[in-house]
């Protein structure tokens, strides 16, 4: 299991309209813009649910786009409202910290040994 998975939040902070800070339980802090976290919606409507093919465009996605409002899922995942009016997407902790776009976590994913 990657350790990164198992990492809580600490504190949860929405930033202006368009940002989210998580700082996570092994000090690491992330800080996401709502445009990224949209793209990467894994609802049914943005990823087909038999094949994981993707169905959502990532560039039908502004940049300006805005979270409405952010809510815990129960003790797993973050829920948002986004000002395209979409909503259905769930993300758990561990797919956020997956997603962490910092320079130290994008190098450590690009560096990552290939599964064979």
């Amino acid at each position: 299991m990657n350790a990164r998975a198992s990492v809580r939040p600490q504190a949860i902070k929405k930033i202006g309209a368009s940002e989210i800070h998580i700082l996570w339980s092994d000090g690491h802090a992330s800080t996401y813009r709502a445009s990224y976290l949209r793209r990467h919606c894994r609802c049914a409507l943005c990823v087909d649910e038999l094949t994981g093919r993707p169905l959502l465009a990532p560039e039908t996605i502004p940049d300006e786009l805005t979270i409405v409002s952010v809510e815990l899922v129960g003790q797993y995942a973050l829920h948002f409202q986004w000002s395209d009016g979409h909503s259905t997407g769930i993300y758990p902790f561990a797919q956020l910290r997956a997603l962490c776009p910092c320079e130290h976590c994008a190098s450590a994913s690009s560096s990552a040994a290939p599964l064979t």
